[in-house]
C-alpha cells in the first residue's frame, strides 16, 4: 500500500465459487492488486487455498462480513433463522449503540483467525463487507482485536471514506458515496493513530446495473485520486448461488470482461499507475 499510487482492489472473493473463480481469473492476468476475503462462506478453505497458490502476486486481506452471514460464531443475539441482520439493521444498531459488543469482537477475532488458520498468514489488510467495518463500535473492536494479534504496524486498513470535493468531482453514485463517507468519518485519523497505514482516496461505488458502460465509470473513478487511491471492484462469474444471496449478479461478469480487456489495460495506463 505503501509504495503504491494506485491500488484497484476486487471485494467478495470467497462468496460463492464462481465469484472467487473470476476474480483469480483477474488475478492470474494482472489485473487487480488486491482482493479482500470473506471467511465465513462454506468455500473459505478452498478459496484460501486457490487464492495462497497464486503467490504474492496480489495482496489477499479480509473482507469483515457481519451483514451476510451464517456468523462463524453464531451471534445468536444478531442472527435470525441463521442469517445476520441487513446493512441498514447494522447501521441503526450501531448508531443507537445496541450492538452486543462481546458477540461481535468475538466474531471479528474468529474471521481474523479464520484467514490466517486457512489462508497460511494474517491479511495484508481488512475492510467490510458493506462498508460494515467504519460503523461505532464495530470500528473500535475491529481495531482492538487486530491490535491484540500484533497486526498493528504490519497490515492496512481500507477507508471507505473520501472528500466530498472528489465525490463530486466523479460524479458516480454520489449519494451512496456521500453517505459512506459520512458513516466513515474519522475512521481514517483513528486507525492511523492505532498504528495502522490507510488508503487515502476511494472510489468504485457502482449501481450494480449491467445496462451501465462500466468502463466509463471507471475512467471517473480515477479522476482526482488520493495520494494512495483504492478502487473497489466486484468482478465475478455467476451461478445460483450468487443469484440466491447477493443483488449483484451480472454486473460482476460486465466488470471481469472489462477488467481482462486491453481497454481496462490502457485507460489505467493514461491514468498514471505505471502498469
Amino acid at each position: 500500500m505503501l509504495a503504491r499510487s494506485l491500488t484497484i482492489c476486487a471485494d467478495d472473493y470467497g462468496l460463492t465459487q464462481a465469484v472467487s473463480g473470476g476474480i483469480l481469473e483477474a488475478i492470474e492476468a494482472g489485473r487487480l492488486d488486491a482482493t479482500g476475503a470473506m471467511t465465513t462462506r462454506p468455500h473459505w478453505r478452498d478459496a484460501a487455498r486457490d487464492l495462497a497458490s497464486l503467490g504474492n502476486g496480489v495482496e489477499a486481506g479480509l473482507h469483515l462480513d457481519l451483514t451476510l452471514g451464517p456468523a462463524l460464531t453464531g451471534l445468536k443475539s444478531l442472527s435470525r433463522h441463521g442469517r445476520l441482520p441487513s446493512i441498514l439493521q447494522m447501521i441503526r444498531l450501531a448508531h443507537a449503540r445496541q450492538l452486543p459488543e462481546a458477540e461481535l469482537r468475538a466474531e471479528i477475532g474468529a474471521q481474523i483467525d479464520a484467514f490466517a488458520e486457512h489462508y497460511g498468514r494474517a491479511p495484508a489488510f481488512i475492510d467490510g463487507h458493506q462498508h460494515v467495518h467504519m460503523l461505532p463500535g464495530i470500528r473500535d473492536w475491529l481495531l482492538d482485536e487486530a491490535t491484540k494479534r500484533g497486526l498493528a504496524g504490519k497490515i492496512w486498513m481500507r477507508d471507505s471514506s473520501d472528500s466530498m470535493a472528489r465525490i463530486l468531482s466523479r460524479g458516480v453514485q454520489v449519494p451512496k458515496a456521500m453517505t459512506v463517507a459520512l458513516a466513515g468519518r474519522g475512521f481514517g485519523a483513528q486507525a492511523q493513530s492505532r498504528g495502522f497505514v490507510t488508503n487515502e482516496g476511494f472510489a468504485g461505488f457502482s449501481a450494480f446495473d449491467p445496462r451501465r458502460d462500466y468502463a466509463q465509470d471507471f475512467v471517473r473513478f480515477l479522476a482526482s485520486p488520493g495520494s494512495r487511491h483504492l478502487i473497489m471492484c466486484h468482478p465475478g462469474r455467476v451461478d445460483s448461488e450468487l443469484e440466491r444471496l447477493d443483488p449483484a449478479t451480472y454486473s460482476r461478469e460486465q466488470e471481469l470482461e472489462f477488467l481482462l480487456s486491453d481497454k481496462f489495460r490502457d485507460i489505467v495506463a493514461q491514468g498514471g499507475s505505471g502498469r
